[in-house]
Parts: C-alpha cells; structure tokens; sequence
C-alpha cells in the first residue's frame, strides 16, 4: 500500500469542493456532513451564480465558500473548487511540505448522506485507486442509469478507454491532485464527469467505481428534467467531440431522434 506523504511524513488530507446552485435549502446540511468524513481538512463551496443563500449557509455552516458572479457551470464551478483548495493550501504556514490534498468532490443536495461518502475516500487515502466513482447501492434504483444521456457517456468512455464505466455521470467522485490536474482543463458544463473519466484513464492513473450509499434528488419527467437532460446531452456530446469521439455522439443521436419520430408517430 502507498501512501502519500510530505517531507515531514504527514498523510496527505482530503478537501471536499462542492458545487452549488440555489441550493441553501440543503447545503448546509451538506457541508457539516462531508465535514465529518475520515481524512477531510475542511470543506470549500463554490457557489456558481446563486440567488439565495447558498454562499451565506454554507459559510455558516464551516465552508470556505468562493462565489460566481453568474452561473458558469459544473466544470468551471470545479476548476475554482479545485484554485481554492490550492489558495488555501499555499496560505498554510505550518504546511511542513505536506503533500497536495486529494480532493472529493460531492453534489451540493446530498445532505446528511455525504457523512456516507468514506468508501469513496479510503481507497484514494490508501493509494489502492487515483480516483473512485460513486455507485448508488443496487436495492435502489440507480439515478438515470438508462437515461441515453447515460449511454452516450458510457459508450463515449468506453471507445476512448476499454473501460465501461456503470455510472458514468455520477458527480460523486475523490481523486488524487495529480489526476485531477491530468485532466485540466476540465469538459465544460454537464460534460465534466464524462471528460474527467477519459482524461484520466488515458494518463494511466487507476479509476474504480464503488458503491456508496448516498442519496440526491432524482431528476423528474417533467419540461424543466427533460431540458435538463437535454443540456446534459449537448454538453457530454461536446466533451466527447472534442476528444475525438463523434462516432458515438452520432449514434447516440440518431437513437434519441428515432425515438422521438416514434412517439410521434403514436399520438398522431
């Protein structure tokens, strides 16, 4: 087992950087519970473009919290995530040649159930793995694993790499600094998750999925979840195009479009 560990001997910590938009009805919650896990040094909140209170609740509730003027997306909202870690990390005084923090990154509606996410810590702590992806446990529906967003991800991942991710959307995710910084810059917007993973493969570093019993929101059926799904699409098209990888995106397309033809054709 490897560990990394600093001149003066000393592990190196996790960070947790969250993601957050209008979510000051559960970031709170969230943060003091991800606050909990083993390893965790303190936890930064990137509020991306808020207008509640999100930045106020999660600073009350012991986050560093750095702010987005508007909203510019998951992935940007993760680079920052990721600078504010460093900031803090360089304004250490007793650092002592600490290595840099691993960093764990959690959706912002988690709740109570990020003090679960340990499993996908340890092995990252424990140089078994550069970086771990969430599953949600199989005694529940595991969220869009379906969903053609999903397929588009899973296949786009799985041409660039050999490995087939099951949740390849999955946003629940702790990686060592290096392989986070292999993959920068990061896909934009919805794309993040599905650019990491190739990013990080492709540089040799060792990616696992492990089952963690967290909890989110699920994505309905209604206008608002299917937009949602939609800008999800384009973005994880985008991140696959732009690594080469627009055979699958067509494909993808082609199946969702036949779909809706098909739809159609029932209700005329």
């Amino acid at each position: 087992m490897t560990v990394d560990r600093g001149q003066n001997g000393d592990p190196a910590g996790v960070a947790v950087v969250i993601a957050a938009k209008d979510e000051a009805a559960r970031i709170g919650t969230t943060v003091r519970a991800a606050s909990t896990l083993p390893g965790v040094d303190f936890v930064v909140v990137v509020d991306d473009g808020s207008s509640d209170r999100t930045a106020d609740v999660a600073r009350d509730a012991g986050a560093r919290v750095f702010r987005h003027g508007r909203n510019r997306g998951k992935g940007a909202a993760m680079e920052t995530g990721a600078e504010g870690v460093r900031a803090i990390e360089a304004a250490e005084t007793d650092e002592g040649g600490r290595p840099p923090r691993h960093l764990l990154f959690l959706d912002a509606d988690l709740g109570a159930t990020a003090e679960s996410a340990e499993p996908l810590v340890t092995p990252v702590l424990e140089g078994r793995a550069d970086m771990t992806i969430a599953l949600f446990p199989a005694t529940r529906m595991r969220l869009g694993g379906h969903g053609f967003v999903v397929r588009l991800a899973r296949e786009g991942v799985c041409r660039a790499t050999g490995w087939e991710p099951e949740q390849p959307l999955n946003g629940q995710r702790c990686l060592t600094r290096a392989a986070f910084e292999a993959a920068r810059p990061l896909a934009p917007g919805f794309g993040v998750e599905t650019g990491l993973t190739i990013d990080v493969l492709r540089s040799g570093f060792r990616v696992v999925e492990v089952e963690v019993p967290l909890e989110h929101r699920a994505t309905g059926t209604d206008l608002r979840a299917q937009l949602h799904r939609a800008r999800q699409f384009t973005d994880v098209a985008r991140a696959l195009t732009v690594r080469k990888f627009r055979p699958a995106v067509r494909r993808q397309w082609d199946r969702a479009r036949g779909r809706a033809w098909s739809t159609r054709g029932d209700l005329s």
